[in-house]
Parts: C-alpha cells; structure tokens; sequence
C-alpha cells in the first residue's frame, strides 16, 4: 500500500453513520488494515474545543461564523491527525467532511455552496475523500430516530425540518455530481442490508487501490 485510504461517511443527523462506521472499520481490520477512525468537527484537541462552540454554547452563532469554524476545524483535522495517517499508509474513517459544510451551512443556512465549498478545499488544500458514502433517508424519518435516542438534542439538531429538507436536497445534488466518488445507499433499510450495500461498493475501491 503506497498511500492511505480516505473514507468518508454523510448524512442528516440520525441516518445511522456510526453504526455503518463500526462495520466497514471491523472489516478494514480483517484484512489486516491499520485504521484511524475521526470525526468533524471535534477530532482533535482544538477540534473538541471547536465543537463545543459550534453544538454546545448558549446564544446564536451566525451562519458566516459557523461555516468558519466548521473550515477552521478541518484544515485543523486534515493538518495534524488525516494527513499523517494516510502518509503512514493507514486508512482514515470519518464522520462528516466537507460535504457536511455544503449540505448544512450551504443549503441549510442558505448561504452560496460554491463559496462554502471553496472554503473548505482551501483549508483541506484540496483533499478529497477517495469514497464518500452518502446515507439518505427522509428528514421525517430521520428526525424520529433523533428522538429515539434518549439524547439532548445540540444545537444544528434542533433546526425546523426544513433545514434537514435542504441539507438532503443538496447532498443528492452533490452525489450527482460526483458519481465515482459519492455512492448513495437507502438508509430506511436494516443495518445489515445496509452494509451489503456498502461492502460491495468498499471493495471495488479497494481493488481499485491494490488492496
């Protein structure tokens, strides 16, 4: 393996990212690959620091200051904990990229997702997921599994459904647009049919790559 394997997982909040997460990284590690799991925002030291502002702080964050932090983060994330562990060959799981910042600050927040998205390939300097897996499932349904959790919603959790609306609408625009990388699986299945659905995109990548 000359280079590291990129992964990353979207979504509106509740599609089941985590537990898809925990599958692919078991079976990366059955075949003897070293992986690195993160998530944005709050996969570093600072990153935590910066989740807590983002999700967590009393009062109103403004859509231009949120679509910073969100970009401050990452070029953070990619910086100290992505980049060195793909140059060590290893392969790096994410909850959440740059997708995210389209979908939610972009479309959600109504601000340009050309610009969004600009920002943060310059703070990543381009990087790009080598498969981005993109679970999709109806906001209403999607909220339900929310509110199943037990958990205290944080702060983008709480948006009207017409934000998660928005957020989906704009990663399906962002999955037709960039087919080979963003691959597209019905989230309102079991997570078993699910990950058959996931495997067998994983390993055409990882063929791809000689692995």
């Amino acid at each position: 393996m000359s280079h590291g394997l990129f992964i990353s997982f979207e979504g509106i909040d509740g599609v089941g990212k985590s537990t898809q997460a925990d599958l692919m990284e078991n079976y990366l590690a059955s075949k003897g690959l070293k992986v690195v799991r993160t998530l944005e925002p709050g996969g570093t030291e600072l990153g935590q620091e910066i989740r807590h502002l983002l999700l967590h702080r009393k009062g109103e964050v403004s859509a231009r200051s949120e679509a910073l932090l969100y970009a401050a983060d990452r070029a953070h994330h990619v910086a100290s904990k992505i980049l060195p562990a793909l140059e060590k060959c290893q392969v790096v799981i994410t909850d959440r990229y740059l997708d995210s910042s389209v979908a939610y600050q972009g479309a959600g927040r109504e601000l340009d997702l050309t610009e969004v998205r600009n920002l943060s390939l310059w703070a990543v300097n381009n990087l790009l997921p080598d498969l981005t897996v993109l679970l999709d499932l109806d906001a209403e349904l999607a909220a339900k599994r929310r509110g199943q959790t037990g958990e205290a919603p944080d702060r983008l959790e709480r948006e009207k459904i017409e934000f998660f609306e928005a957020a989906r609408n704009s990663y399906l625009d962002l999955a037709k647009a960039e087919p080979r990388r963003i691959f597209v699986v019905d989230a309102n299945q079991a997570p078993e049919k699910i990950w058959e659905a996931i495997v067998v995109r994983l390993d055409q990548v990882l063929e791809s790559k000689g692995l």
